[in-house]
Parts: structure tokens; sequence; C-alpha cells
């Protein structure tokens, strides 16, 4: 089971850590940002935060090979600062790496690849009732179009659902292939040789069953608010819709109020309290070695007042 974390080191770099911080790793994984997180701060503190025991069970195997100065919370990060302050006030630093781990993408069984035949599922928790099934064979047609268009920004959303709909009242449409089948026969054959005809469309019932933008936006306000003064959040994105609230949210807290900025003097209330950092893409080396780095960018902030 192998997974390799993208922009690893630049983004462990990035949070400027000390021994003796304490740091957040939002999306545990596999473990591969904890794990040289760990090293690093060797008298201070990891919260990890994952709702996938598989992901949990096989991290804590290789956490407990670097140190024991971690805890993993079994938690939608969306709950970062409930769960958090159950522990501790504020923190130093905050990691988010967005990316489905590989593990998830190639167990046949969580349905998240296109590639491979599994049933419809593609939930991070599997605690969650709702189902890439549910999605695909209970949405009405208008609900589907948005979702693929709003998640997936893909063009041919009408056509896809119409021959869903068409399918699913044949037989219910229970696995990734079938579904992949019924895409394929609803776009241009020309689209199809220009990139898999599946992908956004997988990418957006994903981001539906695991209500990925809302949560996102939840988790970066609370964390932000977590964040000490000289504390840094980072974020890996890997999809233009998770990047944009990303930046949006961090150009909205580290600028001065459109209506004040023609003011000679900008009230003190109103001066920003964080800062942009970096806004890092991979090196082309990175991306050879790791397809799945090549849509990955990390943005950087840090808490200034």
């Amino acid at each position: 089971m192998k997974h390799t974390s993208v922009l690893l080191q630049e983004s462990i770099d990035s949070l400027n850590l000390k021994e003796n911080s304490i740091v957040v790793d939002c999306t545990l994984g596999y473990g591969g940002h904890s794990s040289l997180i760990l090293k690093t701060i060797k008298e201070g503190h990891l919260y990890a935060f994952d709702q996938d025991e598989e992901a949990i069970k096989n991290s804590k195997e290789r956490l407990s090979q670097v140190a024991s100065n971690y805890t993993i919370i079994k938690d939608n990060f969306k709950n970062i600062k409930v769960d958090l302050q159950k522990h501790v006030d504020s923190v130093d630093g905050i990691l988010f790496d967005l990316g489905v781990s590989s593990p998830q993408l190639d167990e046949d069984e969580r349905g998240f690849s296109f590639h491979k035949d599994a049933r419809l599922d593609m939930r991070m928790d599997l605690d969650n009732p709702l189902t890439a099934y549910d999605v695909v064979n209970t949405y009405e047609y208008t609900d589907l179009v948005r979702i693929f268009r709003d998640y997936g920004e893909e063009k041919f959303a009408t056509s896809i659902a119409h021959k869903i709909v068409d399918r699913r009242e044949e037989k219910p449409i229970e696995t990734t292939l079938e579904l992949v089948d019924v895409i394929k026969g609803a776009v241009p054959e020309r689209y199809s040789r220009e990139h898999h005809p599946a992908r956004k469309v997988f990418q957006a019932i994903r981001i539906e069953v695991n209500d990925e933008l809302n949560v996102l936006s939840i988790a970066l306000e609370s964390s932000l608010d977590m964040l000490k003064v000289g504390g840094r959040l980072s974020v890996i994105t890997f999809q233009s819709l998770e990047d944009r609230i990303v930046k949006n949210k961090f150009k909205e807290v580290s600028s001065i109020p459109e209506d004040l900025k023609k003011l000679p003097i900008i009230p003190e209330e109103y001066e920003p309290k964080f800062k942009l950092i970096e806004n890092i893409v991979p090196k082309e080396e990175e991306i050879r070695e790791n397809n799945r780095a090549r849509s990955a960018r990390l943005r950087v902030i840090e808490r200034i007042k």
C-alpha cells in the first residue's frame, strides 16, 4: 500500500516549525506529512485528523516508529476547532493535503477509481450514509446536471445526466465501470480521446458524497481562528474548485476591506490579521515521478496579529 505525498518537503518547510511547535495535520492519510512533522517537532505535539479507519490503522504503525508525541483524532476536519479545543487553545501550524490518497484510489472496494470495477461508493468516511450509488440512482436529473457542472466543470453535464436517468430506468447503475460505460455513451468520441470522459463526473460525485467544498470552507475558517500569532496554515489543493476557495479565503483575510483602502489612515481594527507567504507548484521532476502532482498547488498564510 504505497502513497507518495505531493510537495512533501515544501509543505513542511512552509510551516516554519520549531522543535516545540504544536502542529495539526488535518489530512493524516497514510502518514507521509505527519512522519516528517514528528521528526521536526521533537518537543512539540502533533494532532492528526482522519475519518478513514484503514488510513488511521496504517498511519499509527508508521508514526509509532518515529515518535510518540502525537494524537490521532478520528473525525471530519470540519470539526477541527471543537476537537482541538479539548486539548489546546491555539497552534503553531496547520496543514491540509486535499488529495485523495493513492491507497483509497487503488482499493477496488472504495469505488473512487474510474479505471477499476467496484460498487459505487466514494465515501471518505464509511459511516457516511450517502454513497455514490445513491447519487447516481436517486438524484433528480436537474441535481445531477448541477453537480456535474458545478463540481466537475463538465461541459457535457446535461447529456451525461440524461443518459444516466435513461439507463437507471432499465436497472440501477451499480458499479464504477457501468457508470463509465454510460458516460462514454453520452459524450462525443473525440472528447473521449482527449482525456478520460469519466474523470470530471467521478470528481463531481465524490465531492457531493463527501460535501467536500462546504467542509473545506468551514475548516479553513476554523483553522485560521486556531492559529497563534506567527502560526501558519498551509493547504495543498489538487483541483481548481478547492484552490479557488483557498485563494479567496486567504485573500479576504490578508487584505484591507475595499471600501477602506482610500482612507489616509486605516483603523487598526481593520488592518489584516494575516499575510500571504507562498504559492508553490510542484517542480517538473516531481511531476515526472508522480503523475498525481501535476495539478497540485500549495498556498501558505501566516497570522501576524
